[in-house]
């Protein structure tokens, strides 16, 4: 379960409309830099040979490339002084309460719950049997026609369906005419991340940032999950950390003192990144910039060290050069698990202060998305920016045992100029990005 990252490669980087065609060869330095990074590989492909406007998503036979973690400590000092500022031009979601952004949004800033007894398959013989499934054409492989063409349907399960209709939303939502990328041939780098579960959400959307900074034209990075079925049912019971509740409004409960696991789902969110100045260019709307992104991993249990994520906070806030007073909210990793929720509070608590920031978990209307939820959790973000208003944390009751100004059962209006999202994988991958508005 990784993150996506495609990307359209522009050399230099001129508007996208004048982006030149594949011509079915790289330049030697491509090629060179291409096999220099460990983990990674060239997609070469001989002329002529077509294929459709959207790469596979997640969950496709074909083997995804693999690129390295993208740390800020690792970017040379000249690099973070005159780094290209990089912006969200588009979003496309597919989330449990609502499809595409607007429909995402207008359920969530009013705590819409999107969680339920599990539909696509018989649950009755599971301990656990509530998720956020994704409703609606995306879920029952009817999607748009002009989103996902009929002939891919036989070629793709639900993951990709749902990755492809998001992929799609996000281009139309950037004003980017799919036809356009079919001709332009959406190549570069198509990678997964290299972290686990949520984490790799982030991680995509960093290298993508990074890949622009590099010289992309146009990235397309996100993630979209959808593991509910037997198998992945079978797979996710075996963690020990889903909610054995029946009952949607009282099942997932981060920071709550009756918090026993968290309710998994499906889908994600897609998001089109590309330079400040190729927006502007070409007058495209922009949510927001990408401006910070930290990871870290936990030390070897029992070694008494500080796990990762107040690390990963730093070095998001460093590389944004922003200091914690700057942040307007934190979109929480929210695991429902005590320890876990303890740690994240504690890593909160010791960068913000007791209290010192707004602190919101709207995947309790959607359930933990796996590679999806951090996504969805930026898309959530850069819309709070737009709006001004932070979504509700619904049905929870914050335990006296954490210090944090949890946003209740309602939305808070408020200046939201910057956000904070926390991700967090099994294996104890963390990873924080950093959005801002843009002026």
């Amino acid at each position: 379960m990784h993150g996506t990252l495609t990307v359209v490669r522009t050399d230099p980087p001129p508007a996208i409309g004048a982006v030149k065609p594949f011509t079915g060869s790289r330049r030697p330095a491509d090629r060179e830099s291409a096999h220099s990074r460990p983990g990674t590989r060239s997609r070469l492909r001989p002329a002529g040979r077509s294929r459709p406007a959207f790469h596979h998503g997640p969950g496709c036979r074909r083997r995804l490339g693999r690129i390295p973690l993208c740390h800020p400590a690792a970017a040379s000092r000249e690099e973070r002084g005159t780094a290209t500022s990089v912006v969200v031009t588009g979003l496309g979601v597919a989330a449990p309460n609502g499809l595409g952004a607007d429909g995402f949004w207008a359920a969530t800033r009013t705590g819409t719950n999107g969680i339920g007894r599990i539909t696509g398959f018989d649950p009755s013989p599971y301990p656990v049997t509530l998720a956020g499934q994704v409703p609606g054409l995306a879920a029952e492989g009817r999607p748009p026609s002009r989103v996902l063409p009929s002939r891919l349907l036989a070629q793709s399960g639900r993951m990709p369906r749902i990755t492809l209709v998001a992929a799609g939303w996000a281009l139309a939502d950037a004003g980017v005419d799919p036809e356009e990328l079919g001709a332009l041939d959406l190549g570069g780098l198509d990678a997964g991340g290299a972290a686990v579960c949520a984490a790799s959400g982030l991680d995509a959307v960093a290298q993508a940032r990074r890949r622009i900074r590099e010289g992309a034209g146009l990235v397309v990075s996100g993630a979209v999950d959808a593991s509910l079925s037997p198998w992945g049912w079978g797979v996710q019971l075996v963690s020990g950390r889903l909610s054995g509740s029946a009952e949607p409004t009282r099942a997932y409960l981060p920071f709550d003192a009756e918090a026993a696991g968290h309710v998994p789902g499906e889908g994600g969110a897609i998001l089109i990144l590309e330079s400040a100045a190729a927006a502007r260019a070409r007058g495209a709307r922009v949510y927001g910039e990408i401006s910070g992104y930290g990871a870290a991993s936990d030390p070897r249990p029992g070694s008494g060290r500080e796990p990762g994520l107040r690390r990963a906070i730093e070095l998001a806030l460093a590389d944004a050069g922003a200091v914690p007073g700057d942040v307007d909210v934190v979109f929480a990793d929210a695991a429902a698990i005590p320890e876990l929720d303890r740690i994240e509070a504690e890593a909160i608590t010791a960068v913000f202060g007791p209290c010192g920031v707004a602190v919101t978990a709207p995947k309790t209307m959607t359930g933990r998305l796996c590679s999806g939820a951090a996504p969805l959790d930026l898309a959530a973000a850069l819309l709070a920016i737009e709006e001004g208003l932070i979504p509700p944390t619904v049905n929870v009751r914050l335990s006296d045992a954490y210090q944090l100004d949890l946003i209740g059962p309602r939305p808070r209006t408020a200046e939201v100029r910057t956000a904070l999202v926390l991700a967090r994988g099994h294996g104890g991958f963390n990873s924080a990005v950093v959005v801002r508005a843009v002026d």
